[in-house]
């Protein structure tokens, strides 16, 4: 089942049966063969961005600065993107198609068809110089059970920037795949695969955004709160790479996004200026985590200390105190918030673990919902 688009409405997801994504002649999957329903509805005002004005009372400071991330769009306006690099780079119906196919396919898997199998025949190479269970197994297990074959590349196996120039990488692995996935810590890595390589190169985390989970994060928000655009999503923690790509999404689909963290601890100025230029979305980068969860439709966390600033660890535990989403907190959100974490959790420390075991706590489908979401963006990409 997918969605279609009726003007600057929300996404909408409603369960069907079987039967509605298969004719009784073919079993292949095929855009004939879903019925499609509204993914968005009329939304409760006529406009986000007139309902809400962009506003924030609190001074945002960073010191931190990234590759320009304006080019890609620029660079390609009036070609489709190669890549997938940040979630901006897309206008709102390429996202919202993206999502819609998410939800096809994953109606796929979870019926048991086999036959659809568009990735037969294709490589796709794995970049990890970062490690993580949840993107390794999503990606490897989703391009398989879609006919292709995935390889894994460790830190033991490339070493970008140190034993080969990263320029020769995507060369050399362009020859042998018909796409590359990378996790690495600086972003100008990514950009450099984008830009030598000669098949579509996916984001799969850098120090600076995480694209691959938010369309993930999406999806799950769809599925349990019933639409997408001009919900509220509350995020309680460090302003890291999630935060940046909630700030991306922000500036093309309509939400409220309010980052609650520590002084000093704020996102990158100039992608939270870049969210609030869109003019479209209400965005707040806050320090009281109480008053920011109030009606807020999803509660999100995520680790104190990313991998990399273990060292900052227990400075970091002294700075965060306060910030800890428990069942207070959560009752402060009011009895229909939803809580995600894109995980790993350090239950006890940013969460605790009623909080993460509550009926309420939708970790788990957003983390299936990684490998639905990143099959539709390879999807996409092959231009499938």
């Amino acid at each position: 089942m997918a969605a279609t688009i009726v003007g600057d409405s929300c996404m909408r997801f409603n369960v069907s049966s079987k039967s509605e994504f298969f004719s009784n002649q073919h079993s292949t999957y095929s855009s004939n063969n879903l019925r499609r329903k509204n993914f968005f509805v009329p939304a409760t005002s006529p406009s986000v961005s007139s309902q809400w004005p962009i506003l924030s009372k609190t001074r945002i400071s960073s010191s931190i600065s990234y590759p320009s991330i304006q080019s890609s769009v620029e660079e390609n306006a009036k070609k489709p993107l190669k890549d997938f690099l940040h979630i901006s780079d897309f206008n709102k119906a390429t996202i919202t198609k993206i999502l819609e196919q998410a939800i096809d396919v994953k109606a796929l898997l979870k019926s048991g068809d086999g036959t659809f199998l568009p990735f037969k025949g294709k490589s796709m190479a794995m970049i990890f110089t970062k490690p993580s269970m949840r993107t390794r197994v999503s990606f490897e297990t989703g391009f398989f059970l879609l006919g292709g074959h995935a390889v894994y590349l460790g830190p033991d196996d490339i070493q970008m920037g140190k034993r080969e120039e990263t320029r020769d990488v995507a060369r050399v692995l362009s020859g042998y795949n018909d796409i590359i996935m990378a996790r690495v810590f600086a972003h100008q890595d990514i950009l450099d695969l984008a830009k030598y390589g000669t098949v579509p190169v996916i984001n799969g985390l850098t120090d600076y955004n995480h694209p691959c989970q938010i369309m993930a994060d999406a999806l799950t928000i769809i599925e349990h709160v019933g639409r997408f655009e001009g919900t509220k999503v509350v995020y309680i923690g460090d302003g890291n790479n999630i935060v940046h790509s909630w700030l991306l999404m922000a500036s093309i689909i309509p939400i409220h996004f309010v980052c609650a963290c520590p002084r000093g601890f704020e996102p990158d100025n100039a992608t939270v200026q870049k969210a609030r230029d869109a003019g479209i979305s209400k965005i707040e980068i806050v320090n009281d985590p109480k008053e920011a969860v109030k009606g807020a439709d999803v509660v999100y966390s995520d680790v104190w200390a990313s991998m990399g600033q273990k060292e900052e660890a227990s400075y970091r535990m002294e700075r965060f105190q306060g910030f800890q989403i428990d069942e207070a907190l959560m009752d402060l959100a009011g009895p229909k918030a939803f809580f995600m974490h894109c995980l790993p959790a350090e239950r006890g420390v940013e969460v605790t673990d009623n909080v993460i075991e509550a009926p309420n706590s939708i970790v788990f489908p957003q983390a299936e919902n990684r490998m639905h979401a990143q099959n539709a963006i390879m999807l996409h990409l092959f231009g499938m």
